[in-house]
């Protein structure tokens, strides 16, 4: 199938084609070559790995793999959606391909609320608490409501957290009192290296068991973690996550599974699924405001006094 494709291929070099037949060219090139590599015999064999950004449909080029777990995987593109919890309206849905992050669609799911000068809390699960977005949320003015990953320590011992950092003066101090210098990293952060200091160190089996000693990484956004972190072990934090959550997740189960199957595409192609989204979020939300009382009369759209 490789060498007919590379025939096919050569019979259209240096020749001046269409835009169509020019995409289709160039469609066929990239699947002839993206899962296969031709060893020294000249034969093409399947390469071990997946190829990035790797195409899967010939007819719907933009579609891909994704995933929901190690051993859940689909196929085709991913739907997100914000929802204000008071009035369980959906606000807003973007589609991304279904290898994109989550993050990926924030702008997108936000941009009505860009010129707002009191914007709303942002709530949303741990796809939306990476520093990247917390970092670019807040600059923009928004407060994020987001579980961020705990700091751990797989001997079940300190965990970074119980380290003072200080970004201004590049140090780093452990909970034995030792305080050293933060070699910095390409591209920020960097790691702070307590081996010095562990081999007489009272502290150190509840610290490592790492025969150099303990050194901790320093992420680029650092502060911004251990603020995330702290706050959401307060309880008014957990409170307000615990009702807002459970109803955005009901109603995104209303959206994929009650509208005409939402889970699977009608159409093909990114735009096109976009638009098909759309419009079932603008069912759902009628039915929702028909819940509410809102009715269309004789002076319009009103809600019914009944």
């Amino acid at each position: 199938m490789v060498h007919d494709a590379l025939a096919a291929l050569s019979v259209l070099d240096g020749c001046e084609l269409t835009t169509t037949a020019k995409d289709a060219a160039e469609l066929l090139a990239l699947v002839a070559g993206q899962d296969v590599a031709q060893g020294q015999d000249g034969v093409f064999r399947i390469v071990r790995g997946v190829a990035k950004d790797r195409i899967i449909s010939t007819v719907d080029p933009e579609a891909r793999h994704g995933h929901k777990s190690k051993n859940r995987r689909f196929d085709g593109y991913k739907a997100h959606t914000s929802v204000d919890p008071d009035s369980k309206i959906i606000e807003e849905v973007a589609l991304t391909p279904a290898n994109a992050p989550d993050s990926d669609a924030v702008d997108d799911l936000l941009a009505d609320h860009d010129q707002e000068e009191d914007k709303p809390t942002v709530v949303g699960d741990s796809a939306y608490g990476g520093a990247g977005t917390r970092k670019a949320l807040e600059e923009d003015g928004y407060e994020l409501q987001a579980k961020t990953p705990p700091a751990r320590n797989t001997t079940g011992g300190f965990t970074k957290d119980d380290f003072a950092i200080d970004a201004e003066a590049g140090t780093a101090t452990c909970p034995a009192g030792n305080t050293v210098a933060i070699r910095p990293a390409r591209g920020g952060g960097g790691r702070a290296n307590f081996a010095p200091h562990c081999g007489s160190c009272p502290l150190r089996a509840q610290c490592t068991n790492a025969r150099r000693g303990r050194t901790i990484a320093i992420h680029p956004h650092e502060s911004l973690l251990r603020r995330a972190r702290a706050d959401q072990g307060r309880p008014e934090w957990a409170e307000r996550y615990r009702a807002d959550r459970p109803i955005v997740e009901r109603k995104i189960a209303h959206l994929m599974r009650r509208a005409w199957g939402g889970r699977k595409a009608r159409t093909r192609g990114q735009i096109r699924v976009a638009t098909d989204l759309d419009t079932r979020a603008g069912a759902v939300n009628l039915a929702r405001l028909a819940v509410l009382g809102v009715a269309f009369g004789t002076q319009g759209w009103a809600v019914n006094p009944a």
